[in-house]
């Protein structure tokens, strides 16, 4: 049994003049968008491909708008829709916090889809690069969430490293932001990265790291949840499953069918069919 370990006293803004302020969780949106960013423009070099560095510079912006726009509205449609139909003016108000990871990546996709469309590119050998330095913005991001105490654990007086959170009552809890940060971030940026830059066989077949990317962010998530409070809105579904591991399930799906599909045996035995 243990007491567990006050939580830091952290402030969530960074610093301040006037009304203007720098908050931890938009600073890691920042950072995360121009470490992908530079990133990319080293892949695109290393591979010569059709994605230049001057495509990768335009695609930034459209990054951008996909992610914040996705990740806002999949929040408002899978976590709070009764309260923003209620209030909608609310839903602008990004500096109240409330992204979703999973409308975010659909944002990202619907953006990477259209841009690659309008500029004749492969979306799989782009969607390959953007997995590869997705992680970087999930771990700046969980670190962030912990900062601000919030997106806590379940209870738990197991573990040594167990948390009082501010505003979640007296209970140590499970410092799950630290675990996805961990899993979701930098163990998922390291596999990715080696499958992509040491291996030339898997860099070539496109779609390869794009569905590694959704399938093992898809189990690490999955399985974190089991160490995360669910939304106290939403609860449980099947008094087991949370809503972060339903939306995990089409992921996993999908990042298996990628990985299927950028085989050139799979490929070549739908074509003849």
């Amino acid at each position: 049994m243990y007491p567990g370990i006050p939580f830091p006293n952290f402030d969530p803004i960074l610093f301040q003049i006037g009304f203007f302020a720098i908050r931890w969780y938009s600073l890691a949106y920042i950072v995360g968008l121009l470490l992908a960013w530079l990133l990319v423009r080293r892949m695109s070099r290393f591979t010569n491909s059709t994605f230049t560095v001057l495509k990768v510079d335009d695609f930034l912006v459209w990054a951008t708008i996909g992610i914040v726009a996705g990740g806002r509205l999949g929040y408002v449609l899978f976590y709070q829709l009764p309260y923003f139909c209620e209030y909608p003016l609310q839903i602008f108000a990004l500096w109240k916090g409330g992204m979703s990871f999973h409308g975010g990546l659909v944002g990202m996709i619907i953006a990477t889809l259209w841009f690659c469309w309008k500029k004749d590119i492969n979306v799989f050998m782009v969607g390959d690069m953007l997995a590869a330095v997705a992680p970087i913005g999930l771990f700046l991001g969980r670190l962030a969430n912990f900062i601000n105490g919030e997106l806590w654990g379940r209870v738990t007086t197991s573990v040594p490293w167990a948390m009082i959170f501010p505003g979640a009552g007296d209970l140590p809890r499970h410092p799950s932001q630290l675990y996805e940060a961990l899993t979701e971030g930098l163990l998922l940026f390291v596999i990715l990265n080696i499958v992509w830059w040491k291996s030339e066989k898997y860099r070539n077949r496109y779609g390869f790291t794009c569905g590694l990317f959704f399938l093992l962010y898809g189990l690490f998530r999955f399985g974190i949840e089991f160490f995360r409070e669910p939304d106290p809105f939403l609860g449980y579904f099947a008094d087991y499953l949370t809503m972060g591991q339903l939306l995990c399930l089409p992921m996993i799906l999908f990042g298996l069918w990628c990985i299927a599909f950028s085989s050139p045996k799979f490929r070549f035995k739908k074509l003849m069919e």
